[in-house]
């Protein structure tokens, strides 16, 4: 007995063929992709917001140009009356030297005085103390006169300068009231009851 051939076809399998990428391949390729394109988005975003930035300045730094511009224009435009700020006198302060003292010049050979007298000093000290410097320099009663002046500060200056106009005509009228005005100032002489103060180490 023959044995019959069926004609019913095996079920075809699809075999993958090679180089054929699989699902998860792909999925793979298009995450990349995707996350390519959110980056260049967020990067075109902050180009964006950078260009906005600049532009902003650029207004920002047009205007002050036109500002300075404007006033540039309008200070050229000005009179030169109106540039040109008035000035407050210069002060005047009164000189209690003589006229003569006032026009003799300071040697360029005076040496200058170092000690000075604010108000509160022995006059006779500082009287000695401007001798004995001025004696290294050679000068006339005015330049003595004008030097002198240079060793007073604060109140002993101001002193000075509430003297009469043209009053001091020569150095020892200078002293004689410079010596007069601050007198209270003079150390006491000791006395013999002074020597109980004294105490032995």
């Amino acid at each position: 007995m023959r044995k019959m051939r069926s004609n019913r076809s095996s079920p075809v399998v699809p075999v993958a063929a090679e180089g054929a990428m699989t699902m998860a391949q792909m999925m793979k390729i298009m995450r990349a992709l995707q996350a390519n394109v959110e980056a260049s988005r967020v990067e075109q975003a902050k180009m964006h917001e950078d260009l906005v930035a600049s532009q902003a300045r650029n207004e920002e730094l047009s205007k002050v140009t036109e500002e300075l511009r404007q006033a540039l224009q309008e200070q050229r435009g000005r009179p030169v009356a109106e540039e040109v700020a008035p000035s407050s006198p210069p002060r005047v302060f009164p000189m209690p030297f003589a006229q003569v003292i006032t026009d003799t010049p300071i040697p360029a050979s005076v040496v200058p005085v170092k000690a000075t007298f604010t108000g509160v000093e022995d006059p006779e000290a500082h009287l000695t103390t401007f001798h004995t410097q001025m004696m290294l320099s050679e000068g006339s009663d005015a330049v003595y006169c004008k030097m002198f002046v240079s060793t007073l500060q604060g109140t002993a200056l101001e002193w000075f300068l509430s003297l009469p106009t043209g009053h001091i005509t020569n150095f020892q009228q200078f002293s004689k009231l410079f010596v007069e005005q601050y007198i209270v100032n003079k150390a006491p002489p000791r006395m013999s009851y002074d020597l109980f103060d004294i105490r032995q180490y």
